[in-house]
C-alpha cells in the first residue's frame, strides 16, 4: 500500500505543476508580452521540475520511516511468539500480552549473524526473561529433616541442610523419619531387603503414605546401597590364590529365604572344594578377616539371602576389593553391578548349577583365562561401575535434601500466578532454546542454549560439555575415586537424563529414541531441565 499511496501523490504533484505553468502562460499571451514569458517559462522548467522532485523524494522518505516503524514494531512483537519457521502468533499466544524488554538493554540487534547463527545477546536476555525469584532461600532457610536424634549441619552439601531437633524453631520440618503424621512427610530409609520387610517394597512404602522412600533399590526416590569408594578399596593389589579350595563362603544365616544352601551344596557335589567360615556348613575356623582371607580364593561365593533387585551387599563388593571373582546367588540384574561384562558369574536358579562349576573349574585350569575375568583390577572398571558407584560419592543423607529441596522448587514454580517464561528466543526459523543442566550430587542449574539446528543427542552433550568445561567444574566423585581411577582433568559425559528420574531409570532404562525424540521433549517441555553423569 506504501508505494501506491507514494506513486499517486508523486502524479497529483507534477500535474498541479504543470497546471500553474501553463496558467502563466495564457495570461502573458493575452496581454501581448507572450515571446518573453514563454522564454522565461522555458528557462525556470528545469528548477520547477527539480523542486517538484525533491518535494517527492521527501514525501517518500516520511511514508518509509513511518513503514518502516511499523515492520520494526510488528517485527519485535513476532519475535516473542515465533513459532519455528513461522513469525505469526497462534490465537492463544495473542491473548497474552508480548514480553518487552527495554531498548537499552534490548538484543534484537544483530541477533543472527551472517551466517544465521543467535549469539549471546538472545541468551542474556533469556537469562534474564527465565529467571524466576524463588521464595525460599536455602542458605537462610536450610531443609530440615527432623526424626534424627542427633543434630547434625551439613554444610559441606550443594544445599544447606539440617538434621535432628531445632530448639525454640515454631517452623514445620520438611520430612521426617518415620511414619508421616501432622501434615510433615514422611521418609523411610532402609538397607535390609523386602523380601523380609515388606514396607521396604517402594509400592508398599508408598501406599502407606512415605513421601520419600531410602532403600538399595535404584528405584526408590534417594538409593542408599552397600556400596561406595570410601568404604571398598576396589582397586586394592591382588594376591597370590594360595588355597587349595577354589572357594570361599561366608554364610551364616542358615534360613535364607533363597535356594543358596542348595546352590552350595550342588556346587560341591560338583567337585567344587568349599572353605566355609560362616555358621553354615562351616568347616573353616570363623575368626579371620573376611577380605583378607578371601584374597587368597580364585572364587568367592557372594551368596545373598533374597534374590530381589538391586539387593547386593557387602558379599559382593569384598570379593571385588579381594581380587575374587564372585560367584553370585542374589540380585537377578547383579551384572548391572559387575565391573567388566566377564568378571561375574551368576546362579540364577538351580539349573544354572552344573554349568556355573564347569566354568569355575575351567577358568581354575586355564590362568589366562582366568585373568581375564580379572583383568579389570588392571584396566579398571566399566563406565556403567563408575557411573553407579560414583552415586555414592555423595552421601545420602546430602541426596536427601537436594531431593527435597528440588520438589520445593519445582513446587514453586508451579504456583498460580507466575508469569509465563520464554524459554526460547525466534526469529523466523532461526530459535535458541533455554535449557537447564546439573551434575547428579549437585543442587545448582546451569543454563544450556542450544540453537533449535543443534537440538540434537550429539548436541546436547557438547553444549554441556562447553558449559561446564567453562566453568572448570570438577566432577562431584573427584575427592572419592581411587587415586588411579580419577582420570584426567578432561570432562567425559556418561548419561544425560531428565531431571526427576529415579536412577535406576537413569543408568539402565531411559534413553531418548533418537534426536526427534529430543527435539520433541524441548520443545514440549519449556526450560527443560537435565541432570548429568560425569565420569
Amino acid at each position: 500500500m506504501g508505494v501506491q499511496r507514494g506513486t499517486a501523490t508523486r502524479q497529483d504533484s507534477f500535474n498541479g505543476g504543470i497546471s500553474n505553468g501553463g496558467g502563466a502562460s495564457s495570461s502573458g499571451t493575452s496581454n501581448g508580452g507572450g515571446g518573453n514569458n514563454k522564454k522565461r517559462c522555458s528557462s525556470l522548467m528545469p528548477i520547477i521540475v527539480a523542486l517538484v522532485v525533491i518535494v517527492e523524494i521527501g514525501f517518500l522518505c516520511r511514508l518509509d520511516m513511518a513503514k518502516n516503524g511499523d515492520m520494526v514494531h510488528s517485527w519485535t512483537n513476532n519475535f516473542y511468539y515465533a513459532s519455528i519457521g513461522d513469525s505469526t502468533p497462534t490465537t492463544e499466544e495473542k491473548k497474552t500480552p508480548p514480553l518487552r524488554v527495554e531498548k537499552k538493554k534490548n538484543n534484537l540487534d544483530k541477533k543472527i549473524t551472517d551466517k544465521g547463527e543467535v549469539v549471546d545477546g538472545c541468551e542474556t536476555w533469556l537469562e534474564k526473561e527465565d529467571s524466576i525469584a524463588y521464595n525460599r532461600d536455602f542458605v537462610k532457610n536450610p531443609i530440615w529433616v527432623a526424626g534424627n536424634d542427633q543434630a547434625q549441619e551439613w554444610d559441606t552439601c550443594s544445599v544447606r541442610c539440617h538434621f535432628g531437633h531445632k530448639n525454640g524453631d515454631d517452623k514445620m520440618p520438611d520430612a521426617a523419619f518415620g511414619q508421616p503424621g501432622n501434615g510433615v512427610p514422611g521418609i523411610l530409609r532402609s538397607m535390609e531387603s523386602s523380601h523380609y520387610y515388606s514396607e521396604n517394597n517402594v509400592a508398599q512404602a508408598r501406599g502407606k503414605g512415605f513421601k520419600v522412600v531410602m532403600t538399595t533399590s535404584l528405584s526408590s526416590d534417594v538409593p542408599v546401597g552397600y556400596f561406595s569408594w570410601a568404604e571398598y578399596d576396589i582397586m586394592a593389589p591382588l594376591q597370590p590364590k594360595t588355597e587349595k579350595a577354589l572357594a570361599a563362603a561366608f554364610i551364616s544365616n542358615c534360613g535364607a529365604r533363597n535356594f543358596r544352601l542348595q546352590a552350595l551344596e550342588m556346587l560341591e557335589k560338583s567337585n567344587i572344594p568349599i572353605d566355609s567360615y560362616g555358621g553354615c556348613h562351616r568347616n573353616r575356623n570363623g575368626a579371620v578377616d573376611k577380605v583378607d582371607a578371601l584374597r587368597r580364593y580364585k572364587f568367592s561365593l557372594a551368596f545373598e539371602n533374597s534374590n530381589e533387585e538391586d539387593y547386593v551387599t557387602e558379599k559382593f563388593f569384598q570379593s571385588l576389593v579381594a581380587g575374587s571373582v564372585p560367584v553370585v546367588v542374589g540380585a537377578p540384574n547383579i551384572m548391572e553391578f559387575a565391573p567388566s561384562p566377564i568378571s561375574v558369574l551368576h546362579i540364577k536358579t538351580l539349573e544354572d548349577v552344573p554349568s556355573v562349576a564347569r566354568t569355575m573349574k575351567y577358568l581354575a585350569e586355564n590362568p589366562e583365562a582366568y585373568n581375564q575375568s580379572i583383568r579389570w583390577k588392571y584396566d579398571g572398571p566399566s563406565d556403567s561401575f563408575k557411573a553407579l558407584v560414583d552415586m555414592a560419592a555423595v552421601h545420602s543423607s546430602c541426596r536427601l535434601c537436594i531431593h527435597l529441596a528440588t520438589k520445593i522448587l519445582e513446587a514453586e514454580e508451579k504456583r498460580p500466578g507466575l508469569r509465563r517464561r520464554p524459554c526460547k528466543c525466534n526469529k523466523g526459523s532461526q530459535t535458541l532454546y533455554h535449557l537447564y543442566a546439573r551434575e547428579r550430587g549437585r543442587f545448582k542449574m546451569e543454563s544450556i542454549f542450544l540453537r533449535y539446528a543443534n537440538v540434537t543427542l550429539a548436541g546436547l552433550e557438547s553444549a554441556v560439555l562447553a558449559k561446564f568445561k567453562s566453568l572448570n567444574h570438577v566432577p562431584v566423585w573427584k575427592g572419592e575415586r581411587p587415586e588411579k581411577l580419577k582420570g584426567s582433568k578432561e570432562l567425559k559425559v556418561y548419561k544425560i537424563y531428565p531431571l526427576g528420574l529415579t536412577q535406576r531409570q537413569a543408568l539402565y532404562s531411559f534413553k531418548f529414541k533418537g534426536d526427534a525424540d529430543l527435539k520433541n521433549y524441548v520443545k514440549t517441555n519449556p526450560c527443560a531441565k537435565f541432570e548429568v553423569i560425569f565420569v
